[in-house]
């Protein structure tokens, strides 16, 4: 199948599973990384009609004098509250989805990767060619965590790990399955799978 854009490949994974590393495996590889995360800040402070969205849902107070995002007064009124993290991602992933489409079209590679946490609990793999999912088990995953995050406890850990997809689903879904476990070496994983994009767009 021809087409006049790069593909677009979605790599996710649950917390701690490992999923950024292996994006850097890919950047090293040369393909272009749009990580949703960063890039959701980023619009949160930059773009007009997400700010003006995010003021009439939460209020003026979401944004300090300077224009910046308040995190703290978000982190106290959205994140502890699963009804209004439901409103903010309402606003914020349509944002990021036009962004990173605009941000795909203007790179000259056959594929480009999306660095997202949450791609199949927000559809999004339905604007994706293909889905890259990076697995590790749960235990590995919460000390990960815990040894990088010092500020998380363990019962923190595992209601972030709540909100997402089961691992199992995730490798069902995905296309794609990365094992980040120590038996298991992520380079050859990340090339086969380069190769097989590489094949599939040529």
């Amino acid at each position: 199948m021809k087409i006049n854009r790069p593909f677009t490949v979605g790599i996710t994974g649950g917390i701690g599973s490992g999923k950024s590393i292996v994006a850097k495996i890919f950047s090293i590889l040369g393909v272009p990384i749009y990580s949703a995360d960063d890039r959701a800040k980023w619009l949160m402070n930059e773009d007009v009609l997400l700010k003006n969205g995010i003021k009439e849902l939460f209020g003026k107070e979401s944004y300090l004098k300077s224009g910046e995002l308040n995190r703290a007064f978000l982190a106290k009124i959205v994140f502890s509250n699963p009804e209004n993290v439901a409103k903010m991602n309402h606003l914020v992933h349509p944002a990021v989805a036009v962004d990173f489409t605009s941000w795909a079209n203007d790179q000259a590679t056959l594929y480009v990767l999306k660095e997202a946490a949450l791609i199949f609990e927000t559809e999004g793999e339905k604007k994706l060619d293909y889905v890259i999912n990076v697995s590790a088990p749960l235990r590995i995953r919460v000390s990960r965590v815990m040894m990088r995050d010092t500020h998380r406890n363990e019962e923190q850990i595992n209601q972030i790990i709540d909100q997402q997809l089961p691992d199992e689903r995730k490798n069902e879904l995905a296309d794609f399955v990365i094992k980040n476990v120590d038996n298991k070496p992520l380079i050859p994983q990340v090339l086969k799978i380069h190769q097989k994009l590489l094949n599939l767009s040529a």
